[in-house]
């Protein structure tokens, strides 16, 4: 996708790093056989999606297109048609 600038945005990023850690203190809580850390980290992966919505809607993420851009083959003849 050259040329996309998607999720190349503060909210993107630090919703992303939010989600990453508490994936991190979910996974150490689940080996270490305590649910109370597991959640605690699965409630800070929750949390990153929400601060990036936040965010977002602050005007942080993409700007949102008036017009949906279609990204279509360029339209061609038939390799063995001659005009």
């Amino acid at each position: 996708m050259a040329g996309s600038s998607h999720g190349h945005t503060p909210a993107a990023w630090t919703g992303v790093t939010i989600v990453f850690i508490g994936f991190c203190v979910a996974g150490a809580f689940m080996v270490l056989a305590q649910p109370a850390g597991f959640w605690a980290g699965m409630a800070i992966t929750v949390l990153g999606g929400v601060v990036g919505w936040i965010m977002s809607a602050m005007g942080l993420g993409m700007p949102k297109q008036t017009h949906p851009v279609h990204h279509s083959a360029e339209q061609r003849e038939p390799a063995g048609v001659e005009s």
